[in-house]
C-alpha cells in the first residue's frame, strides 16, 4: 500500500503488486493491510530484553489496540480473514504453513494470551471452528489458558474423533498431559503426532522432551537425531548499515540517572574466548535442539551424555573397525554372504572397482541404512521408542556375523560396566550414524561448558579470597521498611568485584551462557553482577523473572519501571511482554494496590506515569483484578 501526500494538490492512495503495478485500493486490501498492521505491532514488539529495539533504533513501537472497538474490528477482520492466514506464512520452526500454524493464529493467541481476553478469543474460535475441526486446536488452548481445562478436554476428544490423525489435536493433548506430569499417557499422543507430520520439528521435538522427561535418555538423542531442520528465515526487517554515530534526541519522560549512564555498549572490553561462542546465534529449529540438548547434560552431566551417545551413535574407532573388516573380500559368494550387511555389491559389466570408489559406496550404503531420515516416520518411531524388527533380527542371527566388532565400553576411556538394558546398541549394525549437525552441537557445547566452568572456578576462587577477608561481620547489616532495588540487585552478590574484574558486557554474556546450559541461579548471578555495573535490559528481564518465582511483586513493579522508562527512551511505548506481567500483577495484588506500590516509589512523576498508562489498559479491557 503507498499512501503519497502531495503540497499543493492532494492524498493519493494505491496498491503496488509483485509486478510493480499499480492497482485501485479496494476495501478487500485496506483490510488486509489493517490485519497485518496489527499482527507487525505484535511480532515486532520487543519482549523487554531490548534485542528488538537495538536491532532497528529511532522507531516508534506503539500499541495497535487501546480500547475494546478496536479490538472488535481486529477480531472481525481475523474472522473474515482466517483461512487466508496461512498465505503470510509462519514461524521458522514450521516448515509448512496451515490453518492453524500461520502468523495469523500466532499472533491472535498472542493477542489474547497479552491482554487476557480469554472470552472474546473463544467466541471468535467457536464460530470458526463450525466451518473447520480442526481450529479445534486453537481452541482448546485458549480454554486452557482462560482456565477451563475440562472444557478444553472435551473439545479435543471431540474433534479426535472425527481427525484422529491431526498431529496439531495430538499436539496440543500431549502439551496438556506433559504440563501434569502425566508423560507416560502423552508419550503414545506425541509418537502418534510424529507419524501424523513426519516433516515437521516440532511433533519430534516434543517426542524427545517428553523422553527426557521420562529419563529415556537414549530415545531422547535418537529423537532429537531424526528431527527435521530448517535454515532459519528471520523477518524480513530492513538491515541498516552500522552508524558511526547515533544521536537520537532524549525525551524528557525518561530522565533516570541509571539508565542515561548505560549508554553504548563496547565489544572491545569482551574477551574474544566470549566472543566466539556460537550457541549464542543460534536460532529457530537449531536453537530448540540445541536447549534440548542441554537440558539432558544438566540432568545427567557431560560423562554421562558421552557415554549414552556411544552406546546409540557410531564413534569412529567402530566405523573404522567396520570398515576395514567389509574391504576384505569375501572366500565365496553365496546367498549367506551376499545378504551380510556390509558386503560389497557386484560391479557391473565385471570391471573391479577401486579401493577409493568401495570406500565411498560403503559410506554411501552406511548412510541410507543407518542414517534415518525425517520422511520415514514409522519406522523412525518404531526406533525412537526402542522397537526392532524381529524378523529381521532373527535374520542376522542366522549369518556370519564380522570378525571385528567393538563394543561401546572398548570406545570409551574408562571401564565402566555396560548397561543391560541398552545390550541392542552394543553392535555396530544395530547403531546409528550422528547427524552432522548433531554432531556439530556437541562440539559446541564442549566449549560452552568449558568456558563455564573456567568461569565458576574463578567464582569461587574470588568467594573464598572475599570471605577470607571479610570474615568479620558487618555491624550496618539491617534490612530497610521497604525494598530498595539496588539492595535486592546485591543480595545475593558474595563477589569482590576488585577480585574478579570484568566488564558489564561480560557478566551479561556469562549470564547468557548460564541460561542456555540451565543453570539458572549462577544466570541470575551473573546479571545481578552486570547491573552493579551498569544498566541492562536483558539482565533487569531475567532478574525480574526470580523475583516473579519469588512473589517478591515490589521488587517485581520497580524493575519494570526501568524497563518501560528505557524502552520509551528508545521510542517504544508499548511491550506485550510487560502488559502481560503487569496484567499479572494486577491478578495477584489487585489494581489499586499496583498503582499505590507504583506511586510509592522514589522515581519521577513522568516515569511512573508510563507505568499508569499499562495499568489503565488492564483496567480498559477488564482484566481480572482491575477492579480493585
Amino acid at each position: 500500500m503507498r499512501v503519497e501526500v502531495k503540497i499543493p494538490g492532494g492524498v493519493e492512495s494505491y496498491c503496488i503488486d509483485e509486478r510493480g503495478d499499480k492497482r485501485v485500493a479496494s476495501e478487500g486490501l485496506w483490510l488486509e493491510t489493517f490485519l497485518c498492521g496489527v499482527l507487525r505491532a505484535y511480532s515486532y514488539a520487543d519482549d523487554g530484553s531490548g534485542d528488538t529495539i537495538k536491532r532497528i533504533i529511532g522507531v516508534r513501537r506503539f500499541d495497535p489496540i487501546t480500547s475494546t472497538e478496536v479490538e472488535h474490528k481486529f477480531l472481525d477482520a481475523a474472522e473474515r480473514l482466517f483461512f487466508k492466514g496461512w498465505q503470510l506464512g509462519s514461524d521458522p520452526e514450521i516448515q509448512v504453513p496451515n490453518l492453524v500454524s500461520n502468523h495469523l493464529t500466532a499472533g491472535l493467541l498472542n493477542y489474547i494470551h497479552t491482554t487476557g481476553r480469554y472470552t472474546s478469543g473463544q467466541n471468535l474460535f467457536e464460530k470458526l471452528r463450525t466451518r473447520d475441526t480442526e481450529i479445534s486446536s486453537l481452541l482448546a488452548r485458549v480454554l486452557m489458558s482462560g482456565d477451563e481445562e475440562v472444557k478444553a478436554v472435551t473439545v479435543l476428544r471431540d474433534a479426535i474423533e472425527d481427525l484422529p490423525m491431526d498431529y496439531s489435536l495430538l499436539d496440543c493433548q500431549a502439551k496438556f498431559l506433559q504440563s501434569k506430569g502425566n508423560l507416560d499417557w502423552a508419550l503414545p499422543l506425541a509418537q502418534r503426532a510424529v507419524i501424523a507430520a513426519p516433516s515437521e520439528f516440532s511433533t519430534w521435538a516434543k517426542l524427545a522432551e517428553i523422553y527426557v522427561g521420562l529419563e529415556q535418555w537414549d530415545l531422547a538423542l535418537l529423537t532429537l537425531n531424526s528431527c527435521p531442520m530448517f535454515t532459519y528465515q528471520d523477518k524480513d526487517a530492513p538491515r541498516m548499515p552500522e552508524p558511526l554515530r547515533v544521536l537520537l534526541p532524549l525525551l524528557s519522560d525518561t530522565q533516570l540517572d541509571e539508565i542515561d549512564e548505560s549508554q553504548g555498549y563496547d565489544t572491545e572490553l569482551v574477551a574474544p574466548s566470549l566472543r566466539k561462542m556460537s550457541a549464542a546465534g543460534y536460532k529457530g529449529t537449531f536453537l530448540k535442539a540445541y536447549s534440548l540438548l542441554t537440558d539432558i547434560t544438566a540432568k545427567i552431566g557431560w560423562d554421562q551424555l558421552l557415554r549414552i551417545r556411544s552406546q546409540v551413535f557410531v564413534m569412529e574407532e567402530e566405523y573404522r573397525s567396520e570398515k576395514q573388516t567389509t574391504t576384505q573380500p569375501p572366500t565365496s559368494r553365496t546367498a549367506s554372504t551376499i545378504g551380510l550387511r556390509g558386503t560389497p555389491s557386484p560391479v557391473p559389466n565385471g570391471k573391479e572397482s577401486s579401493a577409493d570408489e568401495e570406500d565411498e559406496v560403503e559410506d554411501r550404503q552406511d548412510g541410507f541404512n543407518d542414517a534415518e531420515t525425517a520422511s520415514s516416520a514409522p519406522k523412525a518411531v518404531k526406533e525412537a521408542t526402542g522397537e526392532t524388527n524381529g524378523d529381521s533380527k532373527g535374520k542376522d542371527d542366522s549369518i556370519e556375523r564380522p570378525e571385528h566388532t567393538v563394543a561401546s565400553e572398548e570406545v570409551k576411556s574408562g571401564n565402566e560396566v555396560p548397561d543391560p538394558s541398552h545390550s541392542n546398541y552394543t553392535h555396530f549394525q544395530h547403531k546409528r550414524l550422528c547427524e552432522r549437525w548433531l554432531d556439530n552441537l556437541f562440539m559446541v557445547l564442549y566449549e560452552d561448558l568449558r568456558i563455564y566452568t573456567i568461569w565458576r572456578t574463578e567464582m569461587a576462587r574470588a568467594n573464598a579470597d572475599s570471605s577470607n577477608q571479610n570474615s568479620s561481620p558487618n555491624p550496618n547489616n539491617q534490612a530497610p521498611n521497604t525494598p530498595n532495588l539496588n539492595n535486592a540487585i546485591g543480595s545475593n552478590n558474595n563477589v569482590n568485584q576488585g577480585t574478579l574484574p570484568k566488564s558489564a558486557e561480560e557478566w551479561e554474556i556469562l549470564g547468557e551462557l548460564a541460561e542456555r546450559l540451565h543453570h539458572f541461579p549462577e544466570a541470575v548471578e551473573a546479571y545481578q553482577n552486570c547491573l552493579r555495573v551498569r544498566f541492562s535490559p536483558k539482565a533487569m528481564k531475567a532478574v525480574i523473572k526470580m523475583w516473579e518465582g519469588e512473589k517478591k511483586n515490589e521488587l517485581v513493579l520497580q524493575g519494570i519501571i526501568k524497563l518501560i522508562a528505557w524502552q520509551y527512551r528508545w521510542y517504544s511505548e508499548f511491550s506485550p511482554a510487560l502488559l502481560r506481567t503487569i496484567r499479572k500483577l494486577i491478578e495477584d495484588e489487585g489494581a489499586v494496590k499496583v498503582r499505590s506500590i507504583v506511586q510509592a516509589t522514589n522515581f519521577p512523576q513522568p516515569v511512573l506515569d508510563l507505568t499508569h498508562h499499562y495499568v489503565q489498559l488492564c483496567s480498559t479491557f477488564r482484566s481480572s483484578g482491575s477492579d480493585g
